[in-house]
């Protein structure tokens, strides 16, 4: 099973992305900050993470840039910063994409 690491400061978003996550049959971890990520990273790293960039302790920018040091897992922003700079930024840095919040949950029938 995959497993992937849900990273955003926001309860809601971890609880209801995470039921999804599990639901198509992934393992999810959630970080409510960057650095407690980083840290769960530093002993074993996921094969996927979601993250927010807006966050305590560690921006997702940063945690980002941290993970590119050693590692070219699959990273996705999942964030409420819509400007175009901020999409080019993370994309340019190395994440694999970009989903604006709010974003629809509903799975294919």
């Amino acid at each position: 099973m995959q497993k992937i690491a849900l990273v955003d400061d926001d309860r809601n978003i971890l609880t209801s992305v995470s039921m999804t996550l599990e639901a198509e049959g992934f393992e999810v971890e959630t970080y409510n900050d960057g650095q407690a990520a980083l840290d769960a990273f530093n002993k074993k790293l996921p094969d996927m993470a979601v993250l927010d960039i807006k966050m305590p302790r560690m921006d997702g920018m940063d945690l980002l840039q941290r993970l590119r040091q050693k590692t070219s897992m699959p990273v996705i922003f999942l964030t409420s910063k819509d400007d175009e700079i901020d999409e080019v930024l993370g994309l340019r840095m190395g994440a694999d994409d970009y989903v604006k919040k709010p974003f629809s949950q509903r799975l294919p029938v």
